[in-house]
This record gives C-alpha cells, sequence and structure tokens, in this order.
C-alpha cells in the first residue's frame, strides 16, 4: 500500500461513525503467566507473536494435540510448557492472561467465559466479541515499537500499514533514541523546563524538507 494509497483510504468518508476506543497500553508480559489454549496454527501464530516481542514470558499451552511447528518453536524457550490434553477450567489457575487459538466455536466460548469469571483477560481468536483486548500489527525498529489496531475490523489493513511504516521509518532511530536518552540524562532544570528543552532538540523530526 503507497503513501497516496492510504491518503485516499483516509478520506472516504465514515459511514458507521464509530470511534476506536481501546485503550492502548505496552504490557510488560515477561513478568506476567500467559495459558494459550490451541496447538494449532492459531495457536502457533498468538505463540509466536508473544515469543517475537516478549522470548522470557512464562507460557503454558494446552491442546490435544500440539502441531510439530510449535514443537520446534519451543525447544529454544525453558519458559514454555507444552500439555498435550483436553481444556480444562482449572488450567487457567496460575495464568494472568488467557488466548483461546482454536477453530473449536465451544471450546472458545467456554475459556472466554471460564476466563472471566475467574478475573482473567482473554484474547479469543475471530471473536471479537469474546475478547477483552485484541493483538496488534507491531512494527518495530529497536527500542521503538509502534502498535496499530483497527478496532478488531480488518487485521490485512493494520498489516498493510504495518508495511508501510516498516519502509518508511529508517532503521537509525533505535541510534537517535540512544542519543536522547544521553541528552535527557544530561538535562538539568524543573520538568517544564526539560520538556521544553526536549521539544526544542526534536523539531527536526517534523521539520519540512
Amino acid at each position: 500500500m503507497s503513501e497516496k494509497e492510504l491518503t485516499s483510504i483516509n478520506q472516504l468518508p465514515s459511514t458507521s461513525g464509530e470511534v476506536n476506543r481501546l485503550f492502548p497500553v505496552f504490557i510488560k508480559l515477561e513478568q506476567l503467566k500467559v495459558l494459550i489454549v490451541g496447538g494449532g496454527y492459531v495457536g502457533n501464530e498468538k505463540l509466536e507473536a508473544i515469543l517475537n516481542n516478549s522470548p522470557q514470558t512464562v507460557i503454558t499451552i494446552v491442546a490435544i494435540s500440539i502441531s510439530e511447528q510449535i514443537q520446534q518453536l519451543v525447544a529454544g524457550y525453558p519458559g514454555v510448557t507444552l500439555l498435550q490434553k483436553a481444556y480444562e477450567k482449572n488450567d487457567m489457575a496460575d495464568a494472568d492472561i488467557v488466548f483461546a487459538a482454536l477453530n473449536d466455536a465451544a471450546v472458545s466460548a467456554q475459556v472466554s467465559a471460564d476466563a472471566r469469571q475467574a478475573g482473567k483477560l482473554v484474547n479469543v481468536a475471530d471473536k471479537p466479541a469474546l475478547c477483552d483486548f485484541y493483538l496488534s500489527s507491531v512494527v518495530q525498529k529497536g527500542n521503538l515499537k509502534i502498535a496499530i489496531s483497527t478496532n478488531g475490523k480488518s487485521p490485512t489493513v493494520a498489516k498493510r500499514v504495518k508495511e508501510l511504516l516498516n519502509d518508511a521509518l529508517p532503521e537509525e532511530l533505535d541510534e537517535l533514541l540512544d542519543h536522547m536518552q544521553q541528552i535527557r540524562n544530561r538535562l538539568t532544570g524543573d520538568f517544564t523546563d526539560k520538556v521544553k528543552q526536549l521539544n526544542d532538540i526534536t523539531k527536526i523530526l517534523s521539520a519540512d524538507k
């Protein structure tokens, strides 16, 4: 998707009048415990998303059948435990966050209901109504991480925006962040003074070329 195409999409009138009311957060997942119910393609997709962002997360995967792809993937991650069995409600006893990552609608609904009853946050694949949160498309340049949400409407559009930003943002941004941290650590004055100084320094990032 080109910048021109994206601009054209942005100019389309909204027919629903909706706005995205999701609250964006970045979670320290490596300090929590995750349960994934499902050992097939969808389970592997969720697992890869977690490990790519937070590789030291403690994860338990419960599924009657666990794919060879998942088994090979977790070989290098000691924090991941595989339980090849049917899902039971007590599987989420120690979990902080739950993913229902399977194509069985009945089990997915049960996992969602059990999680909410137990006070756990839950994500259910392809069932927005059963989710407490969605996974985003992520653009990462070192320490810079940008999450993209379409309010659950179109993961495909989120993927295209990700590709656009990934191509547009230079790899040198991480080096810039390192320099900015060094400058920030040397700033003097109160909070307002520091913010003003940093704003003056970073104006060049938005200046017209």
